[in-house]
């Protein structure tokens, strides 16, 4: 799914607009015992309930594609019988109205989410009526042939709250406030199936994670037997930066390194207004690093360098890598921090011997909010 795929069915989740046709719920303390379920149509909930819940389900799809929200594809012997995929699509036919196959979703779940702590798994089922697109973009209501049925599961941390002083409104006074279990916003999720071209698509989910930096590839394996998982956002950058180390090696000097994330951040911006995001594999930073000036003779063995640091994960995203809004220089004592725009203000100099960082300045320079005065170079006229 693209951003705009997942903008249309977050859109979903207000009241105007709400294709919900149930809700299923399992609260779960932190030694995995079920303490109470919920099951019923979602339209029969209390109006200040429906509303929470549908803040929690636009956080489960919320973030950048390929950072908190990641595409994954089952693998084909999932889709057979009694494949997690299978399972999955006989759960959706249910219309989650099968008691036995929602014990047997909560058994996975439970069995598999590596979680120390209590959590709520929400589940629903929607159906929603796709509007055809005229021409110009605009929806035609009346025009609709294709019904959008998907699952959404929420999983909610649950936590005490805060003890604290609180007004109690039946004494009229100031007083002690009782800690109660309170339900979060997801901390993972998932969707399925995907809604891909604005139809639906069984081969595959969208993953939800709020901390991008921990998928919890096991989970992701033993829920629903995906294998192929790209690396987490940051792993992504590390594994970047590694393969211009290595590809570079002594070479590896300020300006071409500047070369390649401005590079890269021209191809981001041309990108800019594409729904699907950009995506970098071999060929295409291959590509990236010969037009920042990286020698043939660099690039020789770049195949078996970027093998060895992407293996046989998804291509690199382009924004899990770029630093579109910092560009950061870094000593053990001195971190630099400027605008990309600005990285030609900066140069690498032999002053007296030794390495030195040279930054241009103009007439205007603060320290600590305290404008200064930049000394002129000696034997420059008044």
């Amino acid at each position: 799914m693209n951003k705009k795929e997942v903008a249309e069915i977050r859109k979903q989740f207000t009241p105007d607009r709400c294709a919900i046709t149930r809700i299923c719920g399992c609260y779960v303390d932190a030694e995995k015992n079920i303490k109470t379920q919920l099951k019923e149509a979602f339209l029969s909930l209390p109006e200040e309930d429906a509303f929470k819940y549908l803040d929690i389900f636009k956080k489960t799809l919320s973030g950048s594609i390929g950072r908190s929200l990641l595409n994954l594809d089952f693998p084909l012997e999932e889709e057979q019988e009694g494949g997690k995929q299978e399972f999955l699509l006989r759960l959706l036919h249910s219309r989650l109205k099968d008691d036995s196959l929602l014990e047997e979703f909560y058994s996975r779940v439970i069995e598999t989410y590596p979680c120390t702590e209590n959590y709520y798994i929400i589940l629903i089922h929607a159906s929603y009526d796709v509007p055809g697109k005229a021409s110009d973009g605009s929806e035609m209501f009346d025009a609709s042939d294709n019904v959008y049925e998907y699952l959404l599961c929420s999983l909610c941390p649950v936590h005490l709250s805060k003890p604290g002083l609180g007004y109690n409104t039946e004494s009229n006074r100031i007083e002690n406030h009782s800690q109660d279990w309170m339900v979060e916003l997801p901390a993972r999720g998932f969707l399925f199936p995907v809604f891909n071209d604005r139809y639906t698509d069984i081969h595959s989910l969208l993953y939800y994670t709020k901390n991008a930096a921990e998928l919890q590839e096991g989970f992701l394996k033993e829920m629903f037997g995906c294998s192929q998982i790209p690396l987490p956002a940051d792993g992504q950058k590390e594994a970047f930066h590694a393969l211009i180390a290595e590809t570079l090696g002594t070479e590896c000097d300020y300006s071409v390194v500047k070369n390649i994330h401005e590079t890269l951040n021209e191809k981001l911006e041309e990108y800019k207004d594409n729904p699907e995001p950009l995506e970098l594999g071999r060929q295409e930073m291959r590509r990236l690093f010969e037009e920042s000036g990286v020698s043939d003779q660099l690039l020789e063995d770049f195949d078996a360098r970027y093998e060895e640091q992407a293996g046989g994960q998804a291509p690199f995203l382009a924004s899990n890598i770029a630093s579109a809004k910092t560009f950061q220089i870094e000593t053990p004592d001195v971190v630099i921090k400027v605008s990309p725009e600005a990285a030609d203000l900066v140069e690498t100099r032999v002053i007296d011997g030794r390495q030195c960082l040279v930054i241009a300045v103009n007439e205007h320079v603060e320290v600590n909010g305290v404008m200064i005065r930049v000394p002129e170079e000696p034997g420059t006229p008044e």
